[in-house]
């Protein structure tokens, strides 16, 4: 496998930042990654409400100004909170695992525009802590932490800019007990919708995690309950935003990002590898990335009216190149002043697909070669391999964070679809024999 294909195993990044159990080698290295920070001016710094993040948030913070970087500590705020005030600084750091479970923390570093460190950034970060090729500044000009209280304030009013007041809807928001708890409820209720809130307290213990088909069964129950016009899910950090509509549907994220995409009217859109052919359909430019919002938002800097990912991630250049599941709330509360979401959707094609992981016990090299030999119209490489067909695609590519490959296919039939996949998987199964 390419190291260009995937993270190398030894990488301290993976495509969402640090992500590992909290513990002293976490903290350790925080301490260290604010070292290579240090001739950044100016940072930003905040975390979500994880017990450890006050540890690993003071260590990072002593390591830029044992390095001469003044550090502004904002608190707990949301991901996309933190990219936003970054424009006023040289870098911004967010201590935050998202929607791993309660034992992790990690850490996310943005750019002034909101965009994740890219692999040159990271990888000189890997280096410098692998050569301890970093220091401190002398004792005189060390900096200070700063308390810094406006971050979540100037990002709710820069989204009302957009969008204003005067909405009527009758909103379910459920932020995972994360820490969008208390700014997306609050936006929503400012924007003039009746809100009615649930697991919206920071609970460090994170009972509630990643916004998936299971985890919302209570939030599609309370829609119905409270007949109200949709129900919004955020994620631990606030950088994804999922949604159920009137009929109490978990919307799927190709669905969502054909809503957004036609109702703003983009022309261009940046999009993952593994997003239904559907928004092919829609008459946009296209550009697809590698799996995972960092690429998405890496490619945006080049060009673009909107970026996603069906994960969740929505991302608006015009504000910030950080998926921002708080901006996105809004969106889809200022699309629904005078539609119905259960219309739009029902509007956007459903398309049949299968996902599935086996053991990556196989060389991507070899099955990528057994895959090229199938009747296909297009293939690219630039995350495992995708192959277009007629009626269909199929992506097979290494899982980032687990020593698995993962296989989607979809196709415009059922039919279709579990042909295309017996088709695929004969073709991996052949490898293994040979």
């Amino acid at each position: 496998m390419k190291a260009s294909q995937r993270e190398t195993a030894n990488s301290l990044f993976g495509s969402s930042g640090i992500r590992r159990v909290a513990d002293a080698g976490l903290i350790r290295l925080m301490l260290e990654t604010g070292f290579c920070l240090g001739e950044a001016d100016r940072s930003i710094v905040g975390c979500d409400h994880r017990i450890s993040s006050e540890a690993l948030k003071y260590a990072f913070i002593a390591g830029l100004t044992a390095a001469g970087c003044e550090a502004y500590d904002a608190g707990i705020a949301p991901t996309p909170t933190i990219a936003y005030a970054t424009r006023e600084f040289n870098v911004g750091a967010i201590i935050t695992a998202s929607h791993n479970p309660p034992e992790y923390n990690g850490l996310k570093l943005v750019n002034p525009n909101g965009s994740s460190f890219n692999r040159e950034q990271r990888k000189r970060i890997e280096t410098h802590i692998a050569m301890k090729t970093y220091g401190t500044t002398s004792w005189k000009d060390m900096k200070k932490r700063v308390e810094h209280h406006d971050a979540v304030d100037n990002h709710i009013a820069r989204i009302l800019e957009d969008f204003g007041k005067g909405s009527e809807l009758k909103v379910v928001v459920d932020c995972r007990c994360g820490a969008a708890s208390a700014v997306t409820p609050r936006l929503l209720q400012e924007m003039g919708c009746e809100v009615i809130s649930m697991n919206c307290v920071h609970d460090g213990l994170f009972q509630y995690l990643e916004p998936t088909s299971q985890s919302l069964q209570q939030l599609s129950r309370k829609v119905l309950e409270h007949k109200a016009n949709l129900g919004i899910a955020n994620d631990g950090d606030g950088d994804r935003m999922v949604v159920v509509d009137d009929m109490g549907r978990i919307i799927p994220g190709d669905k969502l990002m054909a809503i957004f995409s036609q109702q703003m009217h983009i022309k261009k859109l940046v999009t993952a590898l593994d997003t239904s052919m559907l928004i092919d359909e829609l008459g946009l430019e296209v550009k697809r990335t590698r799996v995972g919002d960092a690429y998405v938002s890496e490619e945006l800097v080049k060009g673009g009216d909107f970026g996603g990912e069906q994960s969740g991630c929505w991302i608006f250049p015009t504000v910030s190149l950080c998926p921002d599941g708080i901006y996105a709330s809004a969106m889809i509360i200022d699309i629904l002043r005078d539609k119905r979401l259960s219309q739009l959707a029902d509007a956007v094609p459903d398309y049949p697909i299968i996902k599935t992981s086996i053991a990556a016990d196989i060389p991507l090299e070899k099955v990528s070669k057994g895959l090229s030999q199938l009747d296909h119209s297009s293939m690219e490489a630039i995350d495992g391999v995708r192959l277009t067909f007629k009626d269909g695609w199929a992506l097979v590519r290494p899982s980032g964070t687990e020593p698995k490959m993962r296989i989607t296919v979809e196709s415009k039939t059922d039919d279709g679809v579990q042909k295309l996949y017996d088709t695929v998987m004969k073709v991996i199964n052949d490898c293994r024999i040979d």
